[in-house]
């Protein structure tokens, strides 16, 4: 794996963690070509971080700030190395913790990355992005990414989100929500 655009372009990163099924290169660099300029100056939450791919490519692509929060003390160590690795450590901070209750003190954010794993019932992933709709967590015109396996699921989608993109790769969709401007 490695950081495909920006400050931080070509840096590899460490080695995945047992256990975390990281977003592919070529699906993040799908959905960073996606969100485009948005990610310049971005406020980011990287919810089910792994090893901080995403939250440091959003970094590297000229993002303000990222949050990274994993329950996995191994994830968090790797995250940790992947962010001196890129240099990109100033504007990040990490959180052990699980999902549901960061996202009750969290926020605003510009930009939510949720890579769960495949492994998460479907109804937690969907009361997750009922609490991420729900609790201003993301500002308005904001921008929620979710990951998924290709096959099965299909997300109850919140009133406040609008699902804007879906694309595929491989194995992985990817399922591109928008805040609207006003709520």
């Amino acid at each position: 794996m490695r950081v495909i655009a920006g400050q931080a372009r070509g840096t590899r990163l460490g080695p995945v963690p047992d256990g975390t099924r990281p977003v592919s290169d070529r699906a993040r660099e799908g959905v960073f070509s996606s969100l485009g300029p948005a990610v310049r100056g971005a406020s980011v939450l990287d919810l089910f971080a792994g090893t901080g791919a995403m939250g440091i490519e959003a970094l590297s692509r000229g993002a303000e700030r990222a949050v990274f929060v994993d329950s996995s003390a191994q994830a968090i160590r790797t995250i940790r190395a992947n962010l001196a690795r890129t240099g990109l450590e100033a504007n990040a901070s990490l959180r052990r913790a699980r999902a549901a209750p960061v996202l009750r003190h969290a926020g605003p954010f510009d930009l939510v990355l949720m890579d769960p794993p495949y492994a998460l019932p479907g109804p937690e992933v969907d009361a997750l992005l009922t609490e991420i709709a729900g609790q201003g967590v993301v500002s308005p015109g904001g921008t929620v990414v979710l990951t998924r396996p290709q096959k099965g699921y299909k997300p109850v989608i919140p009133l406040n989100l609008a699902l804007e993109r879906r694309l595929s790769y491989g194995d992985t969709a990817v399922l591109i929500f928008k805040v609207p401007e006003q709520q």
